[in-house]
């Protein structure tokens, strides 16, 4: 079977940086007292939206402004992680985006990053190359966070394709869920983080876009 259409997740997927991500959070845990074993802290941040990554951390209601100035101060503590690094994609998406565009395969991400990061992945990351800012799925504060399927329901549309047709490429589990109750019709699991797969293993894990067939796109 072939598929015509592409979602990629980012964080961890396109862009590698989980162990930013888990620096800036520990950061922040440590400045508010909070602690969590690895396997809830697994459980409570990765792949899921600030907005229900914090109630959880916290245990209680939070106002906007209390939910606006933690993901300002966290989101800060990360980009400025960030830019002490290469700020490299993930290794063979060039190419494999190459791929995509020079045939005319409709892609575009779904992300649980929220505006903030998405206008700094713009600004310091090479993906305006090949991706259009107004057809990014990001997290708005409207759309449900992963697991649940409409962001990538919702990407789907913005590229014109039925489930089906869709490869959906992803590293956190809440994400693959995510992916997977919105029926993608083929998902890849990018192993960025040496993460634990084994309830997925009846998918390709991959850590290489080098690793991807050609021959699964319908050109």
């Amino acid at each position: 079977m072939t598929y015509s259409g592409v979602i990629f997740d980012f964080n961890g997927t396109l862009f590698w940086d989980t162990p930013l991500h888990n620096k800036a959070w520990n950061i922040f845990l440590k400045k508010y007292d909070l602690r969590f074993s690895d396997d809830e802290f697994f459980r409570l941040i990765h792949g899921k939206n600030n907005r229900d990554i914090f109630i959880s951390l916290f245990q209680r209601p939070l106002t906007e402004e209390e939910i606006k100035q933690f993901i300002n101060e966290k989101e800060g503590l990360y980009q400025e992680l960030c830019l002490q690094t290469d700020l490299a994609l993930a290794p063979g998406v060039e190419n494999f985006l190459d791929f995509l565009k020079n045939n005319n395969i409709p892609y575009t991400i779904a992300t649980a990053s929220g505006k903030e990061n998405l206008d700094f992945f713009f600004e310091h990351l090479t993906i305006s190359n090949w991706f259009d800012y107004d057809k990014v799925v990001y997290n708005n504060g409207e759309i449900k966070g992963k697991p649940d399927p409409e962001i990538y329901q919702i990407a789907m549309s913005v590229i014109n394709k039925k489930p089906e047709d869709v490869i959906v490429f992803e590293d956190a589990i809440a994400g693959l869920q995510s992916a997977k109750n919105a029926k993608a019709g083929n998902i890849i699991v990018v192993n960025s983080n040496d993460d634990n797969y084994n309830n997925w293993a009846d998918y390709q894990i991959i850590k290489n876009f080098d690793e991807v067939d050609r021959k699964l796109f319908t050109i």
